[in-house]
């Protein structure tokens, strides 16, 4: 079972784990390495740029000394070396700031594809117990999160840390004594910045969680839409959404509560700090132990040193947030999918669709206790049609997700051209396999996109052909824009009979060994299912077809029928011949018979 990601309870001052959250962004540099150049030209600039700021004021020095006792050539002179200072700065300050975003662009863009490769390839264990919306809205959220800080707060980390090591440098030449007085408010600038960052980070998970719940009714509400209206409910999903955003509301302004005092009093720090170091400082010049050049410069840099600190207390923050998006994205990174092709697959044996269940028992994941088959042996030979009939929740549409390898089966074998399903490359055994649901699923595309989805790189006449096999073409050309009709999401703009067909035409470009019918024309009128069952006919010949049905008038003519019920298979043969046994596929029939008269 895929257990769904949780962020664990956290003990107040739990330092480890501050460690690790913050160990976690190293994670991140294997998305940084492929662009080392790119780093190095950034982080080049970065330090050139900021080693200019380092000068401003000790030019501000020697402007003070040189006015007092220098020649106004002196002063002309630094003045000419602070405008080309100037504009090397400018210069250093783009390429800097754009090289930063671009690679956190970059690193970001990066990050969105490996999170949605290995989401594609998780079972569907693991997404049954996750709503996609709140998925989607967490993988948004975390993103944008991270995205804020590699790309902007790193060269703000980086270019801060520079210019504060730089100043500290400066200032203990300058002077010693008022230097170390100056760092006296250091640690409680420290102590601050940990305090309030750590009721931050849990503060703003907090929020991510909510808005991330937010996202997933929103997708949901939309995706029901007609369901909603159909009832009446907007007003119910109206006051749902609206708790959900008052609920993120309530926690973002607790959390703007915390930023505030957080920043209010690590600023307050820092500047009672710098008034100190002013008083000290005048108390020097007044002594005759600073001049008053060197009195500016020491001012200048104690203020790139409180500013300095004053940024990386807010970044503190950012790095925690981000710390905490990025262990969530890669705890779906580090995701390893249970099932997953073998390291060394077997080969797929030439065959025609030979399937085979032997002693197979599944439970579901979440429902361990309670078995949906049990012990189930079944042959399908190849180019036979096999219809599973039996009530609902027999285990039906599970033996298809079997045969799909959707899931593994907890005891026995399922075997397709005579390998156990385990052994084979997941992509040869369904390339193998094509199925036709009760609702299809279309994307918002063109009709051509939709068909071609079936075989990679179909070319137009394919998709012709199998949607002429299919009886799709004439109500295609009907379009005005024919294959390159926008169908809208889920081909809404679609009557059901005509995303049927192109749901078949799609199934049958991909030319496979076993077609699969899950219920496909239980939804159709009569006429559209009659366009549909012409097109079955075509796709049927030479294939193995296995048809999951409820209606058994559409298996009438299967070559066999297999009988689930109680999690096991109970009965075996033609139509005519279960009827004939009086047994349990009879009783069906007859149920539906009667329930048919009631509807008529």
């Amino acid at each position: 079972m895929v257990a769904p990601y949780v962020d664990p309870p956290e003990a107040e001052g739990d330092r480890p784990r501050d460690r690790r959250r913050l160990a976690v962004l190293w994670r991140l540099l294997p998305l940084i390495r492929p662009h080392r150049a790119r780093f190095a030209l950034a982080f080049a600039a970065l330090c050139g740029a900021s080693g200019m700021t380092l000068l401003y004021p000790w030019a501000a020095r020697e402007v003070v000394d040189k006015g007092m006792k220098g020649t106004t050539a002196q002063l002309n002179t630094i003045m000419l070396v602070l405008l080309a200072a100037f504009l090397v700065n400018a210069v250093l300050v783009w390429l800097r700031h754009y090289s930063i975003s671009w690679l956190g662009e970059r690193v970001v863009a990066d990050l969105r594809i490996l999170v949605f490769d290995r989401v594609l390839t998780l079972p569907l264990a693991w997404f049954h117990e996750r709503r996609s919306g709140e998925l989607v809205g967490r993988l948004a959220s975390d993103v944008t999160v991270i995205e804020g800080v590699v790309g902007s707060e790193l060269s703000m980390a980086l270019r801060n840390s520079i210019q504060m090591i730089g100043a500290m440098v400066m200032l203990f030449v300058i002077d010693v004594k008022l230097t170390l007085l100056m760092l006296a408010i250091v640690p409680p600038i420290t102590l601050t910045t940990i305090y309030f960052g750590r009721k931050i980070r849990k503060m703003t998970r907090a929020v991510q969680d909510e808005l991330a719940k937010v996202s997933g009714q929103v997708q949901e509400s939309i995706g029901a839409i007609a369901t909603v209206q159909a009832f009446v409910r907007e007003a119910y999903e109206a006051g749902r959404y609206r708790d959900g955003v008052e609920g993120a509301f309530a926690r973002t302004l607790a959390m703007v509560r915390w930023r505030s005092w957080f920043f209010s009093t690590a600023m307050t720090a820092g500047f009672i700090g710098v008034a100190a170091v002013i008083w000290l400082g005048g108390r020097a010049l007044h002594n005759k132990e600073l001049t008053g050049g060197e009195l500016t410069a020491f001012f200048l840099y104690t203020f790139i040193v409180a500013g300095a600190l004053n940024d990386v207390a807010g970044l503190w923050g950012a790095l925690q947030r981000a710390a905490g998006a990025t262990d969530r994205l890669f705890a779906v990174i580090d995701t390893v999918p249970e099932i997953a092709s073998p390291e060394r697959p077997r080969a797929l044996p030439p065959g025609k669709g030979a399937v085979r269940l032997d002693g197979v028992s599944f439970a579901y994941p979440s429902r361990h206790g309670q078995p949906v088959l049990t012990d189930v042996d079944l042959d399908v030979a190849p180019g036979e049609v096999v219809a599973l009939v039996g009530p609902s929740g027999a285990g039906k549409s599970t033996i298809l997700s079997l045969l799909y390898r959707f899931y593994d089966v907890d005891a026995g074998r399922v075997l397709f051209e005579g390998v156990d399903v385990r052994e084979l490359a997941l992509g040869d055994l369904r390339r193998s396999l094509a199925m036709v649901a009760q609702e299809p699923v279309l994307f918002s595309g063109t009709i051509r996109d939709n068909i071609g989805y079936g075989k990679s790189g179909a070319t137009t006449v394919e998709i012709e052909r199998a949607a002429r096999d299919a009886h799709a073409h004439d109500f295609i050309a009907g379009f005005p824009d024919g294959y390159a009709t926008m169908i809208g999401e889920r081909g809404t703009k679609l009557s059901g009979g005509q995303k049927q067909r192109i749901a078949l035409a799609r199934a049958l470009i991909a030319d496979p060994r076993v077609l699969i019918l899950d219920e496909a024309t239980s939804n159709l009128d009569a006429e559209s299912e009659a366009a549909v069952q012409a097109a079955l006919a075509r796709l049927m010949q030479g294939r193995t077809t296995i048809i999951v049905a409820h209606r058994l008038s559409t298996v009438r003519d299967a070559d066999r029928i297999v009988v689930i019920e109680g999690a096991r298979v109970v009965e075996q043969g033609r139509h005519d011949e279960l009827m004939a046994r009086r047994g349990i596929y009879h009783r069906l029939v007859e149920r539906q018979l009667i329930a048919d008269h009631r509807a008529a």
